[in-house]
């Protein structure tokens, strides 16, 4: 049976129910061991929720890892040890090619059948299981950091199944290493201002999707899904501009609540974005965006292929395969496989004497190309085929006559045009900036009256987040549209 609904973070009944409990009794619990167990059980029920069809099977592979993880731990035979991470790679793989990319692999095949005038194959729609991408990779960085020695292997396989299936990082990531996690599944504390500031990350990050990526979800949805005679220059760019700035704060978002939500529990996750709209060059975009699924890729991908540390042009082979599978890793289409080659393709070419010039020319120039190459390819990743995307950009640069044209005020309501704003505003470190300004200006007054600040600030803090906590649970409740890209991975 399927379940109940999918518990989102930004969902009322996760907000007002599931969290506050599960934390609650989380912090009335003694000892870590007993922490540990009710955190596997809550985040059980927290996937079950949403899906309860594979739980058993996911257990039963979670289990399986566990088991590959203490025989690669406890062998000394290379060729074994070899062979342990081959089985782990095949079966973990092949689960998730099995489930998220079988009806992909079927639809080409009945394509070229068709094309040759053969028939056609006829297979049952396979489900997709939530969040079978975030698994794989937590599944196999398991075995792998086992098999490098960057930590032992669990003695318990619940331990295992926490790591994977620990709510807060399960749908949305950030994606996790066990050489990371491990040693807080044995160990950790919960001080003050650690939950102060998880609590801080949290409702920052529910800010972030309900008031401004809801915002802007709506008219990008409309804007995408019009048909191409219906597409003007001025909405097709208000349209991407829209969803540049929904799928930034819609990800990152929800990001900074599962590192908020780590530090209520004590743990501490990776950080996934580092500003990434501020970047001066797709390198430095992909060291800034989705920051544990590069990072993944690179230690686990790139560097076994040999990184950089080889000749340019298997280099730049790696990367296109990188990249290759990093858009394939998004979904099941040929429009996710095109984007993520068309990353790579930039990155290629910034390696050589376009990207010395690039390094020459002023910031602003340089933040220019890469917001437009970033932009362009949002195109390609939101469009759904090649048809689409090319009526899109063809919309964007005025070269298909729109005789329906639809009028971009129909978009710009005030609440869209205020979101836009802000998020312009908030997708650079201005928060930061005003945080360091207020201490320095805390430390230049007289050492009398410091105290008085620090409760100042302290106390327009707490106003903010109330503030921030009362709008996004007030928008929610209204049934505000709430949409979530990165749930579908």
């Amino acid at each position: 049976m399927a379940g109940f609904g999918e518990m989102l973070f930004s969902s009322p009944i996760f907000l007002f129910l599931f969290l506050p409990v599960v934390l609650t009794v989380y912090l009335m619990l003694p000892g870590t061991k007993v922490k540990n167990l009710w955190l596997l059980l809550m985040s059980l029920a927290f996937y079950s929720w949403g899906q309860i069809d594979f739980i058993l099977l996911l257990l039963a592979s979670t289990l399986m890892n566990f088991g590959l993880g203490l025989w690669v731990d406890r062998s000394d035979s290379t060729l074994q040890r070899r062979l342990v991470i081959a089985v782990a790679v095949f079966v973990n793989i092949g689960v998730l090619v099995f489930f998220k990319y079988a009806d992909f692999i079927i639809q080409t095949l009945n394509s070229v059948l068709i094309l040759v005038g053969l028939g056609m194959v006829h297979t049952p729609h396979i489900p997709l299981p939530i969040g079978i991408s975030f698994f794989t990779f937590h599944a196999l960085s398991y075995v792998l950091d086992v098999y490098r020695r960057k930590w032992k292997a669990a003695s318990d396989p619940k331990d295992v199944a926490l790591y994977i299936f620990f709510f807060p990082q399960l749908i949305a990531g950030p994606i996790l290493r066990w050489s990371a996690i491990g040693p807080q599944l044995l160990r950790r504390t919960i001080s003050r201002d650690v939950f102060a500031d998880g609590v801080r990350r949290f409702v920052g990050g529910l800010a972030k999707k309900t008031i401004l990526a809801n915002s802007v979800a709506l008219p990008a949805d409309q804007i995408f899904s019009l048909p191409a005679g219906e597409l003007s220059a001025p909405v097709a760019w208000f349209g991407i501009v829209c969803y540049t700035l929904q799928i930034y704060f819609d990800f990152s978002g929800y990001s900074d609540m599962a590192v908020g939500m780590g530090k209520m529990f004590g743990f501490e996750f990776l950080e996934n974005f580092q500003f990434p709209y501020t970047a001066q060059s797709i390198r430095d975009f992909w060291r800034r965006w989705h920051i544990s699924l590069a990072t993944w890729f690179r230690d686990y991908l790139y560097i076994p292929l040999g990184g950089n540390r080889i000749s340019e042009v298997r280099t730049c082979l790696n990367l296109m395969i990188v990249f290759f599978l990093c858009g394939l890793w998004h979904g099941a289409s040929l429009t996710f496989v095109a984007w993520g080659l068309y990353h790579g393709f930039f990155l290629v070419l910034e390696r050589t004497r376009f990207g010395g010039l690039m390094t020459k020319l002023p910031r602003s120039l340089r933040h220019v190309y890469t917001m437009f190459v970033v932009m362009m390819g949002w195109v390609i990743f939101r469009t759904n085929t090649f048809t689409a995307s090319g009526d899109f950009f063809h919309a964007l640069f005025g070269l298909a006559p729109a005789h329906y044209a639809q009028s971009l005020a129909c978009y710009t309501t005030n609440q869209v045009i205020w979101a836009i704003g802000f998020g312009v505003l908030f997708i650079g470190p201005l928060w930061n900036w005003l945080q360091t300004s207020f201490a320095s200006l805390g430390r230049a007054v007289p050492a009398a009256a410091r105290p008085f600040v620090q409760v100042l600030g302290s106390a327009l803090e707490i106003i903010l987040l109330v503030a921030l906590l009362l709008i996004s649970s007030a928008w929610l409740a209204s049934g505000t549209y709430n949409p979530f890209i990165y749930f579908r991975f």
